[in-house]
């Protein structure tokens, strides 16, 4: 029943949370606890929305943790966000960083296109035009149209050599999956 109940809720949203018991609550706290990571994801977008529950941005932010060290690139691109904008936590944009580009790495464009934002603006990281490129122009591949828009502007600021260094770190990225990027 327990497993009916998370595979509901990924599939019609954490809105299942709205009608769902206080003793189901629990089920899906043990089922987290244990290492679930469905539950812990629901959990963690029920508590950030406040859906069946009073929103609380620590809390989701403990369940995202959890999902994100399982590996999971949403659970890495939320909490790259909550970090960014001090959302149950202190806003740090290292943390960000580092959530981010784990989630880059396993193709999620939003995350790869706030990463090419803080490589621009040097928030968290250096200014870095060259990554900035890289990871707006890997954003835009994968279908996120704002990127486009950061990677035409850093066409305009970017000299030629930069612009070639830019497309030499994006080929030698991909070559490698990203690894030592």
């Amino acid at each position: 029943m327990k497993y009916i109940l998370v595979k509901l809720m990924l599939f019609f949203g954490s809105a299942v949370f709205a009608t769902v018991h206080t003793e189901t609550l629990s089920e899906f706290e043990i089922l987290a606890e244990q290492g679930d990571l469905n539950a812990q994801i629901a959990l963690a977008n029920a508590y950030r929305q406040g859906i069946g529950v009073s929103r609380d941005y620590k809390i989701a932010v403990k369940w995202f943790t959890l999902a994100a060290e399982q590996g999971d690139a949403e659970a890495q691109y939320n909490l790259g966000v909550m970090h960014s904008f001090g959302l149950g936590v202190f806003p740090d944009y290292k943390p960000a960083v580092k959530w981010y580009t784990l989630s880059a790495k396993q193709g999620n464009a939003l995350a790869q296109y706030n990463l090419g934002r803080l490589y621009f603006l040097g928030h968290g990281v250096s200014e870095n035009m060259n990554y900035a490129h890289m990871w707006a122009k890997q954003a835009s591949l994968n279908g996120f149209v704002m990127a486009e828009k950061l990677t035409e502007l850093l066409n305009e600021l970017m000299t030629p050599s930069q612009m070639k260094e830019a497309h030499r770190l994006a080929e030698k990225c991909l070559q490698n999956n990203f690894n030592d990027c």
